[in-house]
């Protein structure tokens, strides 16, 4: 079980191993506008546990860069693996 813990509401979720961030994100108020790695409007900042992350797809590394995916990712295109993902919307 991860977990997913959002640090501007102190608000922390469980989820199943593996799990998209797209539905607990909107849920928190992310925004979601084409849901295909394209616009960046669901831009999150990870605070910690990002090694809790699936890697970066590339859609992700050719928005955000390389040195851009090590503090930010795209809540449509990652998932949580296992443990604490903290972020930051």
């Amino acid at each position: 079980m991860a977990e997913l813990t959002f640090q501007n509401t102190g608000t922390t979720i469980n989820l199943e191993d593996g799990s998209p961030l797209t539905d607990p994100c909107e849920e928190a108020g992310v925004h979601f506008a084409c849901g295909q790695g394209y616009c960046g409007t669901c831009i999150v900042h990870v605070e910690s546990g990002g090694e809790n992350l699936s890697p970066p797809t590339q859609k992700e590394l050719d928005f955000l860069g390389e040195d851009g995916v090590k503090k930010e990712r795209m809540a449509c295109q990652c998932r949580i693996l296992k443990g604490k993902v903290t972020i930051r919307i």
